[in-house]
Order: structure tokens, then sequence, then C-alpha cells
């Protein structure tokens, strides 16, 4: 992931001509949540409790989207992940600086349990069937299977180092973005056996990872402004999508048979039709915010939820530029 602020944060006036082409976008800003400044990575959304929580530096952000308060707990060696447990109030977070896991009880933010896991835990989800998180360790490419209910680590499996996101298919198969390599790995984690490497010629550093059940399709987000579509079934690049600039996540809205990449260096967000003829194709960009590279979705209404902030210009051509002090905040995109 990329981390704390932004790498390059100014909107393109080839992004801008984007926006206004085509059909109307079917995105558009609709609010703003001001938060606690800091650093930002992950977001979710438990949408039985009407909880968003974001990772957030050290702590975990929560925003309750009914009435809109914010309060943040948990102390964490800088949080990466930040994943609800359904049907339980517990939250799992990946703690990269101390090599942890930590298990945090939603309301009042005490800490139930803590894994040991391998180097630099970064992404994470929880598959409900099987009661286990996984845990991409990003330094060692090593994966954690963590049964939640039972408090342990019960496997590790070694793919290669430089994992990002990973996401569950069929037949309990695993994929996961390399954005070192270039590539996306697999594994089954029945057998925990590593399975086939899939290369993305003409993706670099890719990033966010969605897949889609019904088509088979695996799209990555990649920081040279292009998405790569996978065919999963047969481990095969199908083709590139041109995408914005700076995306780190890929939302996936299978309801409404989309995926979204917010892509924070343009500030938009790259609509995918996931159904269309030949495959998944880029059929809009709508406006989002600067900055806003991950984020949440609500699969009550498909109201998309991006943490971000306003920024300095740098102090010297090529820096990163700065957050501005009490800037940070969660920007609401509303489906028209």
């Amino acid at each position: 992931m990329l981390h704390a602020t932004f790498k390059t944060l100014f909107v393109s006036a080839a992004a801008l001509a984007l926006i206004g082409a085509g059909p109307v976008p079917p995105y558009a800003v609709s609010g703003s949540i001001a938060g606690p400044d800091g650093g930002w990575d992950y977001a979710s959304i438990d949408g039985a409790a009407r909880q968003l929580y974001i990772a957030h530096g050290n702590v975990v952000t929560a925003v309750d989207l009914a009435t809109r308060r914010v309060r943040s707990f948990g102390a964490i060696a800088k949080a990466h992940a930040v994943v609800p447990i359904p049907g339980k109030a517990e939250l799992l977070v990946t703690s990269a600086h101390d090599n942890s896991v930590r298990l945090l009880a939603t309301g009042d933010g005490h800490e139930l349990a803590r894994f040991a896991v391998g180097s630099d835990p970064d992404a994470a989800f929880y598959d409900a069937a099987s009661g286990r998180a996984v845990v991409m360790n990003a330094k060692d490419g090593t994966v954690s299977l963590i049964d939640v209910a039972a408090r342990k680590v019960v496997r590790t499996i070694m793919l290669k180092p430089g994992l990002e996101f990973g996401v569950l298919g069929r037949n309990n198969m695993l994929y996961v973005n390399n954005e070192d390599l270039n590539e996306i790995e697999s594994a089954d984690l029945t057998s925990g056996k590593v399975s086939a490497t899939t290369a993305l010629p003409g993706c670099t550093g890719p990033s966010g990872l969605g897949y889609d059940d019904r088509t088979g399709q695996l799209i990555s987000a990649c920081a040279n402004g292009k998405a790569a579509v996978v065919d999963a079934r047969s481990h095969k690049l199908v083709k590139l999508l041109a995408i914005g600039s700076g995306p780190d996540a890929v939302i996936m809205d299978t309801v409404r048979r989309t995926a979204i990449i917010p892509c924070g260096r343009d500030g938009t967000l790259s609509i995918v039709a996931l159904d269309a003829v030949g495959g998944a194709k880029v059929v809009a960009t709508a406006k989002s915010e600067t900055g806003a590279r991950t984020g949440a979705i609500d699969p009550a209404d498909g109201t998309l939820y991006l943490p971000t902030a306003r920024f300095s210009p740098p102090a010297t051509p090529g820096a990163r530029p700065a957050a501005i002090a009490g800037s940070f905040h969660v920007a609401v995109v509303s489906r028209r």
C-alpha cells in the first residue's frame, strides 16, 4: 500500500477532461465527515452495525454511518487493514511495525487477542465459511491463516515478498497481488499448496485487487494508470484498461455489477462494468477528491466512503506533498 500521505496529488488536465466525457458519471461527492489527522490505509464497512472503520495511523477510526459520530480506539503499530468479524463485536487489525495482528472489541476498543505473524502484515480479509482471517505479510511474502474463534494462527503459506491485497476465489483459491514482481500469486487455502503465478506485463506496482465470482475475473489496480483484467480460471492476463493515476484499491460492487477504482492522484473514480461485452471495461470516470485512493462501499445503497485530506504543494519538485493540519476527512460519494 501507499502509506501515510499520498505521492503526487495534482489533477491533470487530461483527467479533468475525462470527467465530462461520455455519459453522466454515476457518482458524485455529496458530503464530508471530518476526522482526526494522521495517515490512513484500508477502510471497511460493517453493514449490520452501520459502522465505517479506517486504518488510521496507529489507531482505528470508526464512523457511525447513522449519526456521523467519529471516534478512535486501539494502540496499533501502523495499522493497515481493518476487518470486521461478521456477527461479532470484533475487529481484526494488522499492525505492520511489530509484525502482529490485533483483535479488538468494537465497543470500547480493548484488545481481545494478539497474533504474531510474518514481516509487515498489510492487507487482510475474513472468510466466514471457514472462520479464518487471511493476512498478507508484505516483506517476507508469507500468508498467515488465523482461526479467529480459536484465537490462533493455524497455517503459514510461503509466497514471495512484495504481497499486497488478496482475495478469495472459487474452490478456496487465494489470489494476491505482488507489487514488486508485477504479478498475481495464488495458493490453495485448503491444502496450503502454492499454485500458479500470473505475470502482468504492462501493469506496474499492482496494489488493489477485486474478484467477481460470476465472471471469474480478477481486476488489479496498477500504479501506472492501468487496471489488469485476469481470468482467474486460466490464470491468464486478458487485457489492460486505462484508468486514472494513483490507484490503491478496487472496490467491488457486485450487486450493481461494477468495480470502482479510486485514483487519488487525479481525484477520480474509474467505473468498471463487470458484465460488458468482451469482459470488464471502463464505462465512466467520476470526480472524487485528490488523495482519495482507498475506501469502502455501503452495501445497502452503494454509497462510497473515501478517506483523504487536503495537501499543500511539495517544497521541492518530486517530493511528497504534506497533508494540511486539520484537513483529514472522509469524502462521501453517492450514487446519482
